[in-house]
Protein backbone atom coordinates (compact mmCIF):
# COMPACT_ATOMS: atom_id res chain seq x y z
CA UNK A 1 0.00 0.00 0.00
CA UNK A 2 1.16 3.73 -0.83
CA UNK A 3 1.92 5.93 1.90
CA UNK A 4 3.05 9.66 1.83
CA UNK A 5 5.15 10.36 4.87
CA UNK A 6 6.54 14.11 5.92
CA UNK A 7 9.82 14.09 7.56
CA UNK A 8 11.31 17.56 9.56
CA UNK A 9 15.06 17.23 9.75
CA UNK A 10 18.10 19.62 11.22
CA UNK A 11 20.14 19.97 8.53
CA UNK A 12 22.83 17.10 8.34
CA UNK A 13 24.92 15.14 5.86
CA UNK A 14 23.80 11.65 6.71
CA UNK A 15 20.53 12.35 7.48
CA UNK A 16 18.66 11.06 4.51
CA UNK A 17 21.30 8.37 4.21
CA UNK A 18 20.05 7.18 7.24
CA UNK A 19 16.12 7.43 6.36
CA UNK A 20 17.01 5.68 2.97
CA UNK A 21 18.20 2.80 4.51
CA UNK A 22 16.21 2.09 7.06
CA UNK A 23 12.95 2.34 4.47
CA UNK A 24 15.49 -0.55 2.55
CA UNK A 25 16.06 -2.67 6.04
CA UNK A 26 11.87 -2.41 6.33
CA UNK A 27 11.23 -3.60 3.06
CA UNK A 28 9.59 -0.55 2.07
CA UNK A 29 10.02 0.24 -1.94
CA UNK A 30 10.27 4.23 -2.61
CA UNK A 31 8.27 5.43 -5.30
CA UNK A 32 9.58 9.47 -4.69
CA UNK A 33 11.87 11.27 -1.97
CA UNK A 34 12.39 14.83 -1.96
CA UNK A 35 14.09 16.94 0.69
CA UNK A 36 14.56 20.54 0.33
CA UNK A 37 14.25 23.99 3.22
CA UNK A 38 11.33 24.94 4.55
CA UNK A 39 9.93 27.27 6.80
CA UNK A 40 12.30 27.14 9.69
CA UNK A 41 16.36 28.13 9.60
CA UNK A 42 18.75 24.82 10.18
CA UNK A 43 15.83 22.30 9.14
CA UNK A 44 14.99 20.96 5.56
CA UNK A 45 11.17 18.97 4.96
CA UNK A 46 11.16 15.28 3.32
CA UNK A 47 8.17 14.54 1.46
CA UNK A 48 8.71 10.23 0.75
CA UNK A 49 6.22 8.21 -1.02
CA UNK A 50 6.63 4.72 -0.40
CA UNK A 51 4.96 1.29 -1.29
CA UNK A 52 5.04 -1.02 1.93
CA UNK A 53 5.94 -4.21 1.01
CA UNK A 54 5.49 -6.34 3.73
CA UNK A 55 1.69 -8.10 5.05
CA UNK A 56 1.94 -5.74 8.39
CA UNK A 57 -1.06 -4.03 8.63
CA UNK A 58 0.80 -1.68 10.93
CA UNK A 59 4.11 -1.64 9.40
CA UNK A 60 3.37 2.40 8.27
CA UNK A 61 2.46 3.17 11.92
CA UNK A 62 5.86 1.02 12.65
CA UNK A 63 7.82 3.12 9.98
CA UNK A 64 6.83 6.53 11.48
CA UNK A 65 8.36 5.76 14.99
CA UNK A 66 11.63 4.10 13.93
CA UNK A 67 12.14 7.37 11.61
CA UNK A 68 11.36 9.27 14.49
CA UNK A 69 14.61 7.78 17.02
CA UNK A 70 16.89 8.41 14.09
CA UNK A 71 19.24 11.40 14.65
CA UNK A 72 18.31 15.02 13.44
CA UNK A 73 14.61 13.67 12.96
CA UNK A 74 12.08 16.25 14.88
CA UNK A 75 8.99 15.55 13.58
CA UNK A 76 7.32 12.85 11.74
CA UNK A 77 3.91 12.72 10.51
CA UNK A 78 2.27 10.14 7.81
CA UNK A 79 -0.01 11.92 5.74
CA UNK A 80 -1.72 9.41 3.32
CA UNK A 81 -5.46 9.93 4.39
CA UNK A 82 -5.02 13.72 5.85
CA UNK A 83 -6.41 16.08 2.92
CA UNK A 84 -3.34 17.69 1.24
CA UNK A 85 -2.28 20.24 -1.88
CA UNK A 86 0.39 17.87 -3.55
CA UNK A 87 2.76 18.84 -6.62
CA UNK A 88 5.40 17.63 -8.99
CA UNK A 89 6.87 19.14 -11.57
CA UNK A 90 7.83 17.29 -14.57
CA UNK A 91 9.83 17.84 -17.70
CA UNK A 92 9.26 16.08 -20.72
CA UNK A 93 11.34 16.57 -24.22
CA UNK A 94 8.83 15.44 -27.38
CA UNK A 95 9.89 14.41 -30.58
CA UNK A 96 6.94 15.65 -32.96
CA UNK A 97 6.21 16.38 -36.22
CA UNK A 98 4.18 19.50 -37.66
CA UNK A 99 0.84 18.01 -37.39
CA UNK A 100 1.94 16.37 -33.33
CA UNK A 101 3.55 20.20 -32.50
CA UNK A 102 -0.34 21.72 -33.10
CA UNK A 103 -2.05 19.00 -31.07
CA UNK A 104 0.59 19.08 -28.42
CA UNK A 105 0.14 23.11 -28.10
CA UNK A 106 -3.92 22.46 -27.82
CA UNK A 107 -3.62 20.08 -25.66
CA UNK A 108 -1.30 22.75 -23.27
CA UNK A 109 -4.61 24.80 -22.95
CA UNK A 110 -6.38 21.56 -20.94
CA UNK A 111 -3.58 20.54 -18.79
CA UNK A 112 -2.18 24.09 -18.61
CA UNK A 113 1.37 23.02 -19.10
CA UNK A 114 4.61 25.12 -20.18
CA UNK A 115 6.54 24.90 -23.72
CA UNK A 116 9.58 25.52 -21.88
CA UNK A 117 11.46 25.21 -25.21
CA UNK A 118 10.42 24.43 -28.94
CA UNK A 119 12.18 23.57 -32.44
CA UNK A 120 11.33 22.03 -35.22
CA UNK A 121 11.09 19.02 -34.03
CA UNK A 122 11.01 18.73 -30.53
CA UNK A 123 9.04 20.70 -27.37
CA UNK A 124 10.12 20.44 -23.98
CA UNK A 125 7.06 21.08 -21.66
CA UNK A 126 6.67 21.50 -17.68
CA UNK A 127 4.12 20.22 -15.82
CA UNK A 128 3.07 21.11 -12.43
CA UNK A 129 0.00 19.44 -11.48
CA UNK A 130 -0.60 16.75 -8.47
CA UNK A 131 0.22 13.54 -9.25
CA UNK A 132 -2.96 11.95 -10.83
CA UNK A 133 -2.77 14.97 -13.25
CA UNK A 134 0.63 13.82 -14.39
CA UNK A 135 -0.36 10.60 -14.64
CA UNK A 136 -3.39 11.25 -17.13
CA UNK A 137 -0.84 13.25 -19.32
CA UNK A 138 1.46 11.12 -19.53
CA UNK A 139 -1.01 8.31 -20.61
CA UNK A 140 -2.22 10.70 -23.84
CA UNK A 141 1.51 11.46 -24.55
CA UNK A 142 2.70 7.94 -25.24
CA UNK A 143 1.83 7.80 -28.43
CA UNK A 144 4.41 10.88 -29.13
CA UNK A 145 8.12 10.08 -29.49
CA UNK A 146 9.01 10.86 -25.71
CA UNK A 147 12.40 11.55 -25.88
CA UNK A 148 13.37 12.38 -22.12
CA UNK A 149 11.46 12.49 -18.93
CA UNK A 150 12.27 13.80 -15.35
CA UNK A 151 9.97 13.94 -12.32
CA UNK A 152 11.08 15.72 -9.06
CA UNK A 153 9.01 13.04 -6.91
CA UNK A 154 5.88 14.77 -4.72
CA UNK A 155 5.82 17.96 -2.35
CA UNK A 156 2.67 17.98 -0.08
CA UNK A 157 1.32 19.94 2.63
CA UNK A 158 -1.76 19.38 4.83
CA UNK A 159 -4.50 21.54 4.35
CA UNK A 160 -5.80 23.84 7.20
CA UNK A 161 -9.43 23.87 5.93
CA UNK A 162 -11.60 21.76 6.43
CA UNK A 163 -11.72 20.09 3.16
CA UNK A 164 -12.34 16.31 3.26
CA UNK A 165 -11.34 13.73 0.57
CA UNK A 166 -12.36 10.88 -0.22
CA UNK A 167 -9.13 9.21 1.22
CA UNK A 168 -10.16 10.14 4.11
CA UNK A 169 -12.86 7.78 4.85
CA UNK A 170 -10.29 4.95 4.98
CA UNK A 171 -8.65 6.94 7.99
CA UNK A 172 -9.64 5.39 11.02
CA UNK A 173 -11.05 8.62 12.64
CA UNK A 174 -13.04 9.72 10.17
CA UNK A 175 -16.66 10.39 10.80
CA UNK A 176 -18.32 9.55 7.64
CA UNK A 177 -21.44 10.92 8.04
CA UNK A 178 -20.38 14.35 8.39
CA UNK A 179 -17.02 14.45 6.79
CA UNK A 180 -15.46 15.55 10.09
CA UNK A 181 -12.57 14.22 11.44
CA UNK A 182 -12.87 13.34 15.40
CA UNK A 183 -9.65 15.39 16.05
CA UNK A 184 -10.73 18.94 16.53
CA UNK A 185 -6.89 20.12 15.77
CA UNK A 186 -4.65 18.39 13.56
CA UNK A 187 -1.51 19.07 16.35
CA UNK A 188 -3.45 17.31 18.93
CA UNK A 189 -2.30 13.78 16.77
CA UNK A 190 0.79 14.87 14.82
CA UNK A 191 2.99 17.26 17.15
CA UNK A 192 4.55 16.41 20.11
CA UNK A 193 6.39 18.80 22.69
CA UNK A 194 9.58 18.20 20.67
CA UNK A 195 7.83 20.42 18.02
CA UNK A 196 5.49 22.68 17.59
CA UNK A 197 5.11 24.67 14.56
CA UNK A 198 5.66 28.45 15.15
Amino acid sequence: MKRTISVLVEKDAGGLVRIVSLLTRRRFQIESITMAACERKCYERITIVVINQSDGSDAASQLTKQIKKLINVVNVQDITYLPLVQRELVLIKLQVNIIEREEILRLADIFRFKINDITESTLIIEVTADPGKIVALQKILEKYNILQLSRTGEIALTRESSVSTSSLKEYPEFEAGTGRNYFINVEELFYNDSYKPS
